[in-house]
């Protein structure tokens, strides 16, 4: 509500400010969450050609190496206290023809709604509050957004309804920004590639170790080599691992070693990457990796992976959104990604096909073993 509050003080300077305001072209995208939602807005960025953005700081490192972006405002700079609110208010108010609102929360409402734009689309979503109804009235236009709508898709029709996810594609960076040196590793001939993340963001969307065993075993006959990516935090999801089963072959324990803005170079030398709904699944399908998705509670209907996937799991788990995410379940995290032997089956069907395609001579047990 207190953010009602300070559209209301401002209003006066809104109005006064709209008398001078000159056309610009520039566009500002608003989209603060985490990694994966930013790479599900870049087919919006992309589509738009040059914006502005405001975003968290967490994906700065890949935003900065954006041709599409032209000015980074990150929202903890400028959301830290009374002050740098209204002082950020009033340096965008004027200064954008096209402002495009991706996550509605109440602060991001509150800076898209004191621009003078004289174009604004706004997404609205399940969690919207009755008082978010004066932000909304300051936009030109509304995307409602469900739980079993596509998000990219949603993004896109805030620039053209008529756009879907298949009319611009994703990017981690643009273009796919090379480090100078990386882990020679990556390259290794002969074996077949495979990108993991044992962490999400949130605990409860982590894969548990007895998960990542099963799939060792049944991959345990193919030239696989596991890349386990990840930040520093995450090194006691794989000590868990360790503990759990000991040192498992073929484990090439890379957290803490890749930077964010190499991460998408490194995993676009992977063949195949698996993991749950975090950020990486995104960067690996915005460079073209193939994914399999073990999805727990996360709905996939509304957010997932685009290009070649495969998802796993079971839809009656399903109880965590892109807008309501759960941090607590009923269930364990055993029980929320419990792999049948038909989706292990699956699985390594979808590598040995992946190997097949890239001309590399691995059989596969036609049962499945």
């Amino acid at each position: 509500m207190s953010y009602v509050f300070l559209l209301i003080l401002l209003f006066p300077v809104k109005l006064i400010r709209q008398l001078f305001r000159k056309e610009t072209g520039k566009n500002l995208v608003i989209q603060t969450a985490k990694i994966g939602d930013f790479v599900n807005a870049t087919p919006l960025l992309a589509y738009l050609q040059k914006s502005d953005v405001l975003i968290s700081r967490s994906v700065g490192a890949l935003a900065k190496h954006d041709e599409t972006i032209d000015e980074i405002f990150f929202i903890e700079q400028h959301k830290r206290n009374l002050w740098r609110k209204l002082v950020f208010a009033c340096r965008i108010m004027n200064r954008y023809d096209n402002v495009y609102l991706l996550q509605p929360n109440s602060v991001n409402l509150f800076f898209a709604s004191v621009c003078n734009a004289k174009n604004k689309q706004f997404l609205s979503t399940y969690t919207r509050r009755w008082y978010h109804g004066i932000f909304y009235a300051t936009a030109d236009g509304i995307v409602e957004h469900g739980k079993k709508t596509l998000s990219v898709t949603n993004y896109l029709k805030l620039a053209d309804r008529t756009l879907t996810w298949q009319d611009s594609p994703k990017h981690a960076t643009k273009p796919l920004f090379k480090p100078a040196t990386y882990p020679a590793i990556l390259d290794k001939p002969g074996v077949i590639r495979i990108g993991i993340s044992v962490a999400a963001g949130n605990k409860a969307k982590t894969v548990p170790p007895v998960i990542w065993k099963q799939i060792a075993d049944r991959l345990a006959d193919l030239p696989c080599e596991f890349y386990v990516f990840g930040a520093p935090n995450e090194q006691s999801w794989m000590d868990d691992i360790t503990r759990a089963y000991g040192e498992l072959p073929n484990f090439i324990n890379l957290i803490g070693k890749i930077s964010l803005e190499e991460l998408p170079w490194a995993i676009s030398k992977m063949d195949c990457y698996i993991a749950s709904d975090s950020g990486n699944v995104y960067i690996a399908d915005a460079v073209g990796v193939p994914v399999i998705l073990l999805f727990g509670p996360c709905c996939h209907y509304e957010q997932r992976p685009l290009g070649n996937v495969l998802l796993i799991g079971n839809d009656d788990n399903i109880c965590s959104y892109v807008f309501e995410t759960r941090y607590y379940f009923s269930q364990s995290r055993e029980e929320l990604f419990a792999v049948t032997e038909e989706s292990l089956r699956d699985l390594k069907h979808f590598i040995c096909e992946l190997s097949t395609t890239n001309a590399t001579a691995y059989s596969f047990d036609a049962q499945g073993k």
